[in-house]
């Protein structure tokens, strides 16, 4: 997995500051107020700390956007950075300043002076998930990693808040790191070991072939991945950090680990980005991961079913009608509308296993979400106010965007079969809304649920706020506040 950035948290020393070498960084607040560090830095270099502020260019300068100076005179650092932010930042303006230092720093030693700002840990995983860079298959050297130190007032509440933001960052990595691989090297039984490598964390893993599938009777998962070599799977996570009797909360993962459509080939161009069609897998592996590296006290169970989806001899065909695990019949319509079939069920499957509290499940299920809300917000569908208003709650706490679509029965009617009880897509009008009918029809009255359609957040060609350019990590921190705030024990 690609390796984190740890900062680590030390207590202020002005007499370092002249002979660091590296990068240096020191915060000045928007009104022009330096700190202890800052008030150092500036008469190390004869002022220009002060020169900066009383520009003309400094009344530009954004929040948490860093002003780099190139050898300055008087201090042995290579760079000066001059970060702009106030004392008591929110924590989306800590993160993006965190952020902004890693972009500036390039993989160099940084020392980021703090002084007595507020929310330094934010800081600190701001910058982490930030630097990152999915390396694996470049033959170039690696650059060695390098430190991070932050210099500030309480270092014993930094460490202690940093730990648990540090277990998201690492769950968002292993997302990162899982929608950025190849598909010929992160097959079903490739992506299968990662998981059960998560054994040594504490989850219970297991995995189940396509024999124990056969028997539970999860055909729509198994007509998805008959086409490929690739044997289709459904590997289960237990975290069970809560009351020994309490329902879990279910998250489940489409991870079509290839997808070209099957029969109903998608067109060449393109086609590459379709590594991807595995991202709500990958957010469930990197939630699942964070729960248990900080030891979450709830009960949670990750499911994600595992498949490939080519065109061959004996791969599923438009027309093809499929009794699910749930015993419904579906027509299939379009085979490249694959991922509700897996979905539907491994989520039918973990209702009837686990009776969750709630259930969640994630798929970079349709391109008419991107056409909707384009890569700004993920499309969250729900049978449930409650639950709903919880995640939408803590997407906003964490920065992820997500907005509420509409559910309701003149959307279901367009699934009408002629000769199975539904047909697997409701045609081109309102795309999204129509997969996530279908899956609900696999959701039990009971069950409080969610249904997150991630496909313009999982991966984007521009960088975001806190990733660069490719797999984002979405979702992992949401859904990590989701289980703090709402379902861990006191």
């Amino acid at each position: 997995m690609t390796d984190l950035t740890r900062p680590s948290f030390v207590a202020t020393d002005i007499e370092a500051l002249a002979a660091h070498t590296g990068r240096l960084a020191v915060i000045v607040a928007p009104d022009g107020k330096m700190g202890q560090a800052a008030r150092r830095a500036n008469r190390l270099t004869k002022g220009a700390v002060q020169r900066f502020i009383d520009s003309a260019g400094f009344e530009k300068v954004k929040m948490g956007q860093v002003t780099s100076v190139a050898w300055p005179v008087g201090m042995a650092a290579e760079a000066l950075d001059i970060l702009c932010l106030p004392r008591n930042p929110t924590v989306t303006e800590a993160r993006r300043a965190g952020a902004a230092l890693a972009k500036a720093r390039a993989g160099k030693p940084l020392l980021l002076c703090a002084d007595t700002t507020k929310r330094v840990a934010e800081l600190g995983f701001g910058l982490a998930m930030r630097d990152y860079e999915f390396s694996d298959h470049k033959t170039a050297d690696k650059d060695a990693a390098t430190d991070v130190t932050v210099m500030c007032a309480d270092v014993d509440a930094a460490v202690a808040a940093a730990a648990p933001l540090m277990a998201v960052a690492e769950g968002a990595f292993m997302t990162r790191d899982l929608i950025n691989e190849p598909a010929n090297v992160l097959t079903t039984t490739e992506f299968a070991d990662r998981l059960v490598e998560m054994k040594s964390l504490g989850l219970e893993v297991e995995v189940l072939d396509e024999d124990a599938l056969e028997k539970l009777g999860m055909r729509t998962l198994l007509c998805v991945g008959q086409g490929s070599d690739s044997p289709s799977k459904v590997v289960v996570m237990h975290w069970n950090g809560g009351e020994k009797d309490a329902a879990p909360l279910a998250l489940v993962g489409k991870g079509v680990v290839f997808d070209t459509g099957g029969i109903s080939l998608k067109p060449g161009a393109g086609m590459e980005d379709m590594t991807m069609d595995m991202g709500g897998a990958g957010v469930v592996a990197g939630t699942m991961r964070a729960l248990a590296l900080r030891k979450a006290k709830a009960n949670v169970v990750g499911l994600v079913g595992l498949v490939e989806n080519m065109p061959s001899g004996n791969a599923v065909r438009p027309g093809d009608v499929i009794r699910s695990m749930k015993g419904d019949t579906v027509e299939v319509i379009n085979t490249d509308a694959e991922g509700r079939l897996v979905l539907c069920d491994v989520m039918w499957y973990a209702q009837e296993r686990f009776k969750p509290a709630g259930m969640i499940d994630l798929a970079t299920l349709t391109g008419a979400i991107i056409i909707g809300l384009g890569h700004e917000n993920a499309g969250v569908f729900s049978n449930d106010d409650a639950l709903c208003k919880s995640f939408l709650k803590a997407a906003e706490v964490e920065g992820e965007g997500a907005w509420r679509m509409p559910l309701g029965q003149a959307y279901d009617d367009l699934l009408k079969s002629r000769i199975a009880d539904m047909k697997n897509i409701g045609g081109r009008a309102a795309g999204s809304v129509t997969a996530a009918q279908f899956l609900k029809r696999f959701v039990k009255d009971e069950t409080p649920w969610i249904h997150l359609d991630i496909a313009g957040v999982a991966l984007t060609k521009s960088p975001t706020a806190l990733a660069p350019a490719g797999a984002t990590g979405w979702g992992v921190a949401a859904l990590n506040r989701l289980v703090a705030d709402n379902f861990e024990a006191e």
